[in-house]
């Protein structure tokens, strides 16, 4: 939820079944009130964004949040990150990278490409709980994002 009481989206990218389930459950146990929608990749985040291919015509409502891989099949997050982050309709999306990689290359690409912020992924299933709690405060009860356009 935002500090408005409206519930804000959270668009997930990654290929990880389990990754994405985990993170479902999560919110649920968070009692997090906010829409979570999937993707597997970041040719099918790029097309969410952009009402294009599969869900071109459907009702994708912009995201307060992306939730980002950096390890997908067909485009991988950094190539998405520095598409989204060069795009003057999408730029202001915050981007958070949630991956399993510690690599200081990756962590340093990240930041200079735009990210927002970069998190490993936790082991525990209580400490992803803890997160997804610590970024829904942060990002929609904390912080002033500039208001959607449309």
């Amino acid at each position: 939820m935002s500090k408005y009481g409206k519930p804000i989206t959270i668009l997930m990218a990654d290929d990880d079944d389990d990754d994405r389930r985990l993170t479902k459950e999560a919110l649920l146990e968070g009692r997090l009130a906010n829409d979570l929608r999937f993707v597997e990749n970041g040719e099918e985040l790029m097309d969410y964004l952009r009402h294009q291919g599969k869900f071109a015509g459907q009702e994708t409502p912009r995201p307060g949040l992306i939730l980002l891989d950096l390890n997908m099949p067909r485009k991988d997050g950094r190539a998405v990150l520095k598409e989204i982050k060069s795009d003057p309709e999408l730029r202001t999306i915050p981007v958070v990278v949630l991956t399993t990689s510690h690599a200081e290359e990756d962590i340093y690409k990240s930041y200079d490409l735009g990210v927002n912020s970069y998190i490993v992924k936790p082991v525990t299933f209580e400490a992803l709980v803890d997160i997804l709690q610590t970024l829904e405060k942060y990002w929609f009860e904390i912080v002033e994002l500039p208001p959607d356009k449309n």
